[in-house]
Formats: C-alpha cells, structure tokens, sequence
C-alpha cells in the first residue's frame, strides 16, 4: 500500500477538517481563567526548521541539543537549546531514512522511527549508525510512530497500524556503530485496535518507570501497560481524541492533539490509573501540532503542517517551525 494511501486511511478527511474548525472555535472561547498569567506575558517563540521539505513530526531534546525531523524525506535536524533554528544534521534518505517521525535521545544515542517505511534507527549524537532494524514482514501496513526508553535502557516502540510494542534491548542500543541490521521483537499486544486507523501513537514511561502510557490517535484514549506482567489498563481520563505526541514531567503529561492544535496537560494519580486535564492551550500560529518534548523549563511543539503531507492542502507557511513555550 502506498504512503499516501496509507496516510489518508490513518488521517480521516472529515475529523481533520471538523476538529480543526473546533479547535479554532475552542481558542476563541477558552475562557481567560485556564491561561495563567506568566502564560499571557512569555507567549513563547519560534524556532524556525532549515529545511523546505521538514515536516517536522516530532521532537526531542537533551542537555546538548534539540532534535526534530522530516517524515517527507528523514532529514533529522538539531540545534543548541535556546537557538532560534534547527539545521540538518543527518541527511535524509542515508542509511536508507527515507521518512522519519518519533525522535528521541537516551544518554549518547539518538533514535528515529520510520514512520510508514517500517524501519527504525539508532544512532550515536556523532551520527554514526548503531543499527537500524525493520518490522517483521507479516504483509500488514505499518506505522513505526513514536518511541519511549525504560530506567533499564530498554526501547518500547508503538506501530499505530499494527496492535503491537516492539522492544530493543538496552545492550543493542549501546552497543558499538556497526550499522548492524537487525528485526524489531514484539514484546506486547494492545487491545482495541481500529483497523485503517492510527491507534497506538505517543509513548512515555510512567513516573515509577514501571509501565508505559500509550495514547491512541483515533480514540483519544490512555492506556497503562505494566512491564513486567504485560497487563493493560485503559486509564481513567477524558478522551482526548487526535492525540499524538507525549512528553512527561514528573507525574505530569504533555498530550499534542494534532488536528485539535493543542497542547493538553493532565496529571497522574500516584498509582497511575487515573489522569485529569489541568489545562488545554493552543498559541498563535499552532499547525498541526504532533509532537512535544520538554527541555529545560520549555515547552517544545512541532508546527508540523501535516495536512499538507497528507493531503496535498496548500502550505500554511513556506517555512517550517517549532515553538517553545513557556513550561506552565
């Protein structure tokens, strides 16, 4: 099946144009009380992606640098923390990342997801290539999503399109850049799976490092998987449909609703079975917003414009962006 085939079943055409027009209207109407005031004083600024193919999915961010990446041509960009523009750093199509979306740093690697080409790498911050690795070929559509990292330094890794977590062993991830080529395990299977839709999207660890917190695109949907039994719960939150990228701080969650074009903070109960929203906010010039990262006492949103990689919609702007909010 073709990329573009592949996006437009995961994207459905009428949700993307009803829930932007609603989140426009939402940001009309939030009332001033959910804003905090520090909020309304630093509006947050833009960091501008060199590329004019970016499409920047996801992003990430360590101690050294900021990292996002095109999922039109795996292009990964980055730049210094506080720099007003991310270049590119690995050239797109190398190593054959012809598509890149979830990004995420572990002590001195550097991973990327394929998005629909299933492949996934892993990389030194140098950019030498430790290994890349492609799903096992069962003849399904894939969508290779988003990636979180365990205390243990293992790898857990959503496919939005099959209704499984894949896992990389922490000694694969920091083993010597060979550019070994390897097949991703599945290590769980996830329950409520639509098919044609994208499901399983964000992922983190939960603040004990014991389970994973997964949100699912299409039903909005929290989900808790414990590591060491494999048992899944849905978590007793509101749904939060179009959810995308996750960052977490502490027992606290930053959800990007992608075509809701904002960001939604919630905050875990102690046994993680519980999450409530404490904020919703969106900012000028929000496009699309599926990633999210939290660097420092910032906010990091992709600007990702992914109606017009999906759908062929005009360029909301020729130039590609991320914003850094403030934290709260």
């Amino acid at each position: 099946m073709s990329t573009r085939t592949t996006a437009r079943a995961t994207w459905p055409r009428p949700l993307l144009t009803l829930t932007a027009a609603s989140a426009a209207l939402a940001a009309l109407t939030l009332p001033a009380a959910a804003t905090p005031a520090h909020d309304r004083e630093d509006s947050g600024h833009t960091i501008t992606v060199g590329g004019s193919q970016a499409f920047p999915e996801s992003v990430a961010a360590d101690r050294h640098y900021v990292y996002t990446a095109s999922i039109a041509d795996g292009t990964v960009y980055r730049g210094r923390p506080g720099a007003k523009t991310l270049d590119p750093f690995l050239p797109g199509g190398q190593d054959g990342r012809t598509q890149a979306t979830g990004v995420k740093t572990t002590g001195d690697r550097l991973l990327v997801a394929g998005a629909f080409t299933g492949r996934f790498f892993v990389y030194t911050t140098t950019g030498g290539l430790v290994s890349s690795y492609t799903v096992p070929d069962t003849g399904e559509p894939t969508l290779l999503n988003d990636a979180a990292v365990t205390p243990d330094g293992d790898v857990y890794i959503t496919d939005s399109l099959r209704a499984v977590v894949y896992r990389i062993p922490a000694a694969e991830v920091n083993a010597p850049a060979t550019g070994a080529q390897r097949t991703l395990e599945v290590a769980y299977h996830l329950p409520d799976y639509v098919a044609g839709q994208s499901n399983g999207n964000g992922i983190v660890t939960s603040p004990d490092g014991k389970s994973l917190i997964i949100g699912y695109w299409y039903s909005g949907a929290l989900y808790r998987l414990a590591l060491a039994t494999g048992e899944i719960t849905k978590i007793a939150a509101p749904a939060l449909p179009s959810a995308d990228g996750i960052a977490r701080r502490g027992n606290t969650l930053y959800v990007a609703r992608s075509v809701d074009n904002e960001i939604d903070t919630l905050r875990l109960s102690g046994d993680n079975t519980r999450a409530t929203v404490i904020s919703e906010r969106t900012y000028p010039g929000a496009d699309t917003v599926t990633g999210v990262a939290v660097s420092r006492d910032r906010l990091l949103v992709t600007n990702s414009q992914m109606d017009t990689f999906l759908y062929g919609d005009p360029q909301t702007s020729p130039v590609f962006t991320l914003e850094s909010l403030p934290l709260r």
